[in-house]
């Protein structure tokens, strides 16, 4: 998947634009200065840059090493700074109890490895961490539309299991919705997504 990734983020143009993803700005709210934020598969970077210019300690990781160095470029372009890693996150080595908020945004694993995935992602955040999260919903399949996401309808996720997967998570917000994506050249148009801000207990 990695040689998949470094492909589809190759050359000048940021697949996914070098603007934060929308949802993840409308929760600016709930993120607060000197915050440790993981990022997870961050590509080129948009968001944990974003969330760096906002006064936060991030950390990225993605398992594209192309999509990594075009992140650290447009952090010195924007004058930030992010620790980014490159790992593939089916093997890597998760940290534990250790960031204030666990942003995910369009992300997503084979269904025999999600629940573990969104379990670690749990795993990763302090008492009171609280989690931010985007993906498409299986409606994106059904009905044919093209602003993104994996072809594989069972890599998707409904409201349903989300709850299911964070089971033990406030939920603070739970919704699916009906955005129009404007996210670089390969999130375009009409989509389905399915949106999730929890906060683990204390």
């Amino acid at each position: 998947m990695s040689a998949f990734w470094d492909d589809k983020f190759a050359g000048h143009t940021h697949a996914y634009g070098t603007e934060p993803n929308a949802f993840l700005v409308s929760q600016r709210h709930r993120l607060e200065r000197g915050m440790e934020v993981l990022s997870v598969a961050d590509g080129e970077g948009r968001n944990g840059v974003w969330l760096a210019q906002q006064g936060m300690r991030v950390t990225t990781v993605d398992g594209s090493a192309v999509g990594v160095q075009k992140a650290l470029k447009l952090a010195l372009d924007r004058r930030v700074n992010i620790r980014a890693q490159v790992a593939d996150l089916t093997d890597w080595h998760w940290p534990v109890a250790t960031f204030d908020a666990v942003v995910a945004m369009f992300i997503h694993f084979a269904p025999e490895l999600r629940r573990d995935m969104h379990h670690a992602m749990f795993a990763a955040l302090k008492p009171g961490g609280l989690l931010i999260m985007e993906g498409f919903h299986p409606a994106q399949r059904d009905l044919g539309l093209t602003s993104g996401g994996p072809p594989v309808r069972e890599m998707l996720f409904d409201a349903e299991t989300l709850a299911a997967d964070f089971q033990g998570m406030d939920i603070l917000e739970l919704e699916e919705a009906a955005p129009v994506l404007d996210e670089g050249p390969l999130h375009q148009g009409e989509a389905r997504t399915t949106r999730l801000v929890a906060r683990r207990p204390e």
